[in-house]
């Protein structure tokens, strides 16, 4: 019998048939700078370890977790706190990205970017035996991605890094930058290896800038696939699922 997690952000669960995300999937979230992508990420998180006794892993690959954990204090979530509980874990993954020789694993010579992929994967794997972690948010995948300019490379590291991830049964967010925003964009390669993909875009109409929340795929559940305004409170994200953006 299929199971969900409840992102527990007012509007989302209601446009995943009041459910929530099944259990175990990895969904993109997509969109440009300043959207909000960071804070739906920790706001899943946040909600996981205090609403639903869930706790969680947040992979920073490019910011600083203390200027994050200053940050998210806007909203009164205290991830200081959280991660002196053991209900959060915070992973400083950006020395990760700074690997630029070859490393050598006893017998075996692989290159930095195989190595680095490997250190991440382990890495999560650990801190999700120590803390029985169920939820997982990757930011950036952006930054991770970067160091394969072959489109054949990135989709392999990224299915690599999916699979990688997939035995922890975490229901996981991978956040990552949105690189064409209009309705003809091309389609982003983690996006067809992800289980859901989430959008976050702003318009501007009228003079005013209109902020949507599209979940463009989600398996294994009915989801709303109509652009639904959001905003960014001082409580979090918040969604409006019954109205309309245009």
């Amino acid at each position: 019998m299929r199971t969900y997690t409840r992102t527990g952000i007012e509007g989302i669960d209601t446009m995943l048939e009041g459910r929530g995300i099944p259990k175990g999937h990895v969904v993109l979230v997509l969109g440009p700078p300043g959207c909000g992508k960071t804070t739906l990420g920790i706001q899943f998180l946040y909600n996981g370890a205090v609403k639903f006794g869930e706790n969680g892993i947040l992979v920073l690959l490019e910011e600083e977790p203390e200027m994050v954990k200053l940050n998210m204090l806007r909203f009164g979530w205290d991830l200081e706190r959280l991660e002196n509980e053991n209900k959060i874990a915070i992973i400083d993954a950006s020395p990760i990205r700074f690997i630029t020789k070859s490393v050598s694993l006893g017998e075996v010579t692989i290159g930095s970017k195989e190595f680095q992929l490997i250190s991440l994967i382990e890495r999560i794997k650990k801190e999700c035996e120590r803390i029985n972690a169920k939820r997982l948010v990757i930011d950036t995948l952006s930054t991770f991605i970067l160091q394969y300019p072959d489109e054949v490379e990135r989709r392999e590291a990224i299915i690599d890094l999916v699979r990688g991830i997939a035995p922890l049964n975490c229901t996981t967010l991978l956040i990552s930058e949105l690189t064409h925003s209009s309705a003809e964009r091309k389609y982003q390669i983690e996006e067809y290896v992800a289980h859901g993909v989430i959008l976050l875009q702003r318009f501007f109409r009228a003079g005013s800038l209109i902020h949507a929340f599209i979940i463009e795929k989600m398996r294994g559940v009915n989801h709303d696939t109509q652009p639904r305004p959001y905003k960014i409170t001082q409580d979090g994200i918040v969604v409006f699922p019954t109205e309309v953006v245009f």
